[in-house]
């Protein structure tokens, strides 16, 4: 009896035993789920905004003499006499443009005169902004000492006009403001808007 009940306690602790190791086993083969993947949060690098910039000022030219529509042009700074003579809608037929020189850079509020052939008269071809002595430092006509010659390098002033300013600025002494050359016989608003920009009474 006592070797019976041996026998049966040693099979329950064998079978305990064989429990535990098959156990075991089935928890190690059995395949365990992969973990999921960590959440990363991106924050977007802030993009740097581009500085404006700034656009030059366009230069402003007079051109006349032979040309088809002599009158004040905007044109890109850096243009050259060539461009202002295009924008003039061209040279006349009796232009002379191997007297003056087409690939020379322009300066704001500068006057080019295009000559003719056969003229003869001595003038500045190109003058103002600041290119020589027959203009102010500021390249203005001062119309309180230009001379006739001078004078007449301004839009719509030819001869007689440029004549009654300088026997205007004789009869009354010099203009005190630009706006009083509006009292010569012949120069109204319209002619004085273009003059306005180019002229001065002096420093």
């Amino acid at each position: 009896m006592g070797q019976a009940v041996s026998s049966y306690r040693a099979q329950v602790i064998l079978g305990a035993v064989l429990g535990l190791i098959m156990g075991g086993m089935v928890g190690y083969f059995t395949p365990h789920p992969a973990p999921p993947p960590p959440i990363t949060v991106s924050t977007p690098l802030p993009t740097a905004t581009p500085l404006p910039t700034s656009t030059p000022a366009p230069i402003r030219v007079y051109i006349t003499g032979a040309v088809s529509q002599p009158a004040v042009y905007s044109l890109p700074p850096g243009s050259i006499v060539q461009d202002a003579l295009q924008a003039a809608g061209g040279p006349t037929g009796d232009a002379d443009l191997e007297r003056i020189n087409l690939a020379q850079e322009l300066r704001d509020q500068q006057q080019v005169y295009i000559p003719r052939r056969g003229e003869t008269a001595s003038r500045s071809l190109i003058s103002g902004g600041n290119s020589d002595s027959n203009s102010t430092g500021s390249g203005l006509v001062n119309i309180n000492t230009a001379s006739a010659a001078e004078l007449e390098t301004l839009p719509r002033v030819g001869p007689s006009t440029a004549q009654r300013i300088i026997a205007y600025r004789q009869e009354h002494g010099p203009f005190a403001t630009i706006e009083e050359i509006q009292n010569v016989s012949g120069i109204g608003p319209a002619t004085f808007e273009q003059l306005k920009d180019l002229i001065t009474t002096g420093p």
